[in-house]
């Protein structure tokens, strides 16, 4: 496989880099503060303003209508300037382009891919979260109009969000997955309460409880017909467990590189096993790298991917909890700034085989769905 750029692809990365040295925000991780959080919207905005941002998404919804591998380069990019990753939005974008009538679709995507207007997904509630078929949210029809109530936690971006993308049951009758329908419902009404959840890293502002109460979405604003919210939701799934390119895997890299460095400059400080702990974290986020390459070029060439996300899911998994053990071992006796960053590193990564599915969620869905295994 060529990894190198074509002429075209060159000129747009040199332009980046260019764009990049007198643009970059160089916001702390995601993982370790607030700011990063606060700031994003607006980094957001600056990368679609600049052209960086929905690139491979249609022009029609104000995407670019590139080849994905400009995703690629821009990840690339972003990591090595030690710049703010892409907002992570290709699921809700998948989800609308795959489901959504014409209507939802150039009513919400333009200002969704843009940046302008911002959204959070409403799908775990406190009794269902990796149990995601069992969730009590309704929605009962009134009119032309949905009266929904329910609560919905770990709700991402809720405090800053316009949109929600919420999942809940229109059909009181059904049990399951059936009879779950998807909604576009507005954030700013009297019927929604937000209220954030610190994580024991200290970071505020990623996630958020909401409590809905007699809250009101319009028919319209129904994503595919009356109990297609299964579908919807797999469809984000699938796609929010794959490690976003090479966003992710660029990331780890990343942090593996500032370990590298730290023990570099202070080699007698260290010993065998944390010598031993870095290096499988080298390997393993550059095994990871290989994966999402290689997604990227079965993508190219047409090919979808379903329940192989829930593979890839394991492996983000299984990497980032890897580096992340090595970030809090080797950093353990730094008292600054990165010391800091590295201890919230490792403390957010244990939460990654709960988010987006649990592990043991991804080894059923593995087992039964990709390797074909009965259920008993």
């Amino acid at each position: 496989m060529d990894f190198a750029d074509s002429p075209e692809e060159a000129r747009f990365r040199e332009r980046l880099r260019a764009w990049l040295a007198e643009n970059n925000p160089h916001l702390p991780a995601s993982s370790t503060s607030d700011e990063y959080w606060e700031k994003q919207p607006a980094w957001h905005r600056s990368l679609y303003q600049a052209g960086f941002f929905g690139l491979s998404w249609s022009a029609r919804y104000g995407g670019h209508d590139r080849p994905t591998v400009y995703d690629v380069i821009v990840d690339e990019e972003l990591a090595a300037a030690h710049a703010p990753p892409r907002p992570n939005l290709g699921y809700l974008v998948q989800a609308l382009l795959a489901h959504a009538d014409d209507d939802i679709k150039e009513r919400f995507l333009p200002d969704l891919i843009s940046g302008q207007a911002r959204w959070c997904q409403g799908f775990s509630e406190p009794d269902a979260g990796s149990d995601l078929a069992s969730l009590r949210t309704r929605a009962v029809r009134d009119g032309d109009q949905f009266i929904v109530s329910g609560h919905k936690v770990w709700t991402s971006y809720s405090d800053v969000a316009d949109w929600c993308l919420l999942l809940a049951r229109t059909d009181p009758d059904t049990r399951g997955h059936q009879g779950l329908s998807a909604f576009a419902i507005p954030m700013d009404q009297a019927g929604i309460t937000q209220r954030p959840l610190k994580m024991i890293s200290g970071v505020a502002r990623e996630f958020g409880e909401v409590t809905f109460d007699a809250a009101v979405v319009p028919v319209a604003n129904m994503i595919g017909t009356p109990g297609d919210g299964w579908a919807v939701a797999m469809t984000i799934l699938a796609h929010e467990r794959e490690p976003q390119e090479l966003g992710n895997a660029s990331r780890y890299r990343k942090t593996v590189a500032q370990l590298r460095k730290l023990m570099r400059d202070h080699p007698d400080s260290y010993d065998a096993e944390q010598f031993r702990e870095l290096a499988w974290a080298i390997v393993e986020s550059d095994m990871l790298q290989h994966l999402v390459r290689r997604r990227l070029s079965e993508r190219l060439d047409g090919l979808a991917h379903g329940a192989d996300g829930s593979i890839d899911k394991l492996l983000m998994t299984r990497v980032e909890q890897t580096v992340g053990h090595a970030a809090v071992d080797i950093a353990k006796g730094t008292h600054d700034e990165l010391g800091a960053s590295m201890l919230a590193t490792y403390l957010y990564s244990r939460a990654q085989s709960v988010m987006g599915g649990t592990a043991q969620i991804q080894k059923n869905i593995v087992a039964h769905r990709v390797l074909g295994l009965p259920k008993s």
